[in-house]
């Protein structure tokens, strides 16, 4: 008896988005972010558009994909063009006498819609803002299934960076160091540009590995993350080169309790500022709230930065169970150094489940 096929999870997103259309009276809609596009279709190309509704989902490409086309998308028509997307995507409207199309203001510029409007006399061009990046927000079981792969990825590469760090070493050298120990652990590459920061650079959240090397009694502070099978992981650790001072300790354990603050409130129906307010109560408590000076976290998948965000304010919504989150809170001291402590949490139906299990307690942290 022959088995019955299993629906692609890239169909089922599909069907999720043609709902939402359907609901907003658009038939179609054109699909140019390269990140959605693969999220939809499963297709690991570049500079490819995609068109979903009425009918068969439909890839259009170029020559160079057309093979990776058919190998990563086999549910999809697809049309390897000659000319521009603008020009092939406008055959394929014709094709499905389509008189409303949507698309996504925040990925098509204003110069693109002029063209595709020029292109498109006689369909209706409707905007169709954040459609996808809302199905986003709740991975599926592939999803996670990826995200578990890069943290595996990540700390395997983590345990053999940690054994080669040398005082003496740079910033410079010390990220690239680490990015290629994710490769060689199975990475498709580093999920973002990678932070090492060392003393009074660690004290800049967003830190550009430089010069300055490591010495004795120095602050390490590593930002990191792998990406593999499209989805990405994102961690945060502080090392010490050495005896840590009892004020840096003592920062440290309160940015290690607020962290354990946030992650313990964060659960299905919480509001992604109450899981804010968690952290930054602590830390305002012990009298460094003014030095935590970004959110406290934000979600993972297709790209490191994705929603929901957990900030204190310009924000709206609760968790839900699909979601995965950093909670990273940081304090960081101008001049001197910054702690920031990072890891990733998935949203399940009963609460929240860490990712990622790298050590992170004080002692542990020392070279």
């Amino acid at each position: 008896m022959r088995k019955p096929r299993t629906s692609r999870p890239t169909a089922q997103r599909t069907a999720r988005l043609c709902r939402a259309l359907r609901e907003r009276d658009v038939p179609a809609m054109v699909i140019t972010d390269p990140v959605n596009v693969g999220y939809l279709s499963g297709f690991t190309g570049e500079d490819s558009w995609l068109l979903v509704g009425k009918g068969k989902g439909w890839l259009v490409t170029d020559s160079r994909f057309a093979e990776q086309a058919e190998a990563d998308c086999p549910d999809l028509a697809v049309t390897v063009r000659r000319g521009s997307l603008v020009e092939a995507l406008a055959k394929v409207v014709r094709r499905k006498h389509l008189g409303r199309m949507g698309y996504d203001p925040g990925a098509v510029s204003v110069a693109l819609l002029s063209r595709l409007r020029k292109a498109l006399k006689g369909v209706r061009l409707v905007r169709v803002p954040e459609v996808v990046g809302q199905l986003r927000l709740c991975k599926d079981g592939t999803e996670l299934k990826a995200i578990r792969r890069a943290v595996r990825v990540a700390e395997q590469a983590w345990a053999a960076f940690r054994a080669s760090i040398r005082l003496g070493m740079t910033e410079h050298e010390l990220a690239a160091d680490l990015d290629h120990r994710m490769r060689l652990a199975g990475a498709d590459g580093p999920a973002f540009p990678t932070i090492v920061a060392i003393d009074a650079s660690a004290a800049r959240p967003h830190a550009i590995p430089g010069r300055t090397r490591l010495k004795h009694g120095s602050v390490l502070l590593v930002d990191f993350g792998a990406k593999a099978d499209g989805y990405v992981c994102d961690l945060t650790r502080v090392l010490f080169a050495g005896r840590i001072p009892r004020f840096v300790r003592r920062l440290y354990g309160v940015v290690q309790e607020a962290q354990a603050a946030g992650i313990a409130r964060a659960g299905p129906g919480v509001a992604y500022t109450d899981v804010d307010a968690a952290v930054r109560g602590v830390i305002e408590e012990a009298g460094f709230g003014k030095l935590f000076r970004h959110g406290t976290g934000h979600g993972i998948g297709r790209k490191v930065h994705e929603g929901p965000v957990l900030a204190h304010r310009g924000v709206r919504g609760e968790l839900e169970p699909g979601m995965v989150v950093t909670v990273e809170p940081g304090v960081y001291l101008k001049g001197r150094f910054g702690i920031r402590i990072e890891d990733d949490v998935l949203i399940t139906r009963t609460g929240r489940s860490v990712l990622t299990h790298v050590e992170k307690e004080p002692d542990q942290m020392i070279l």
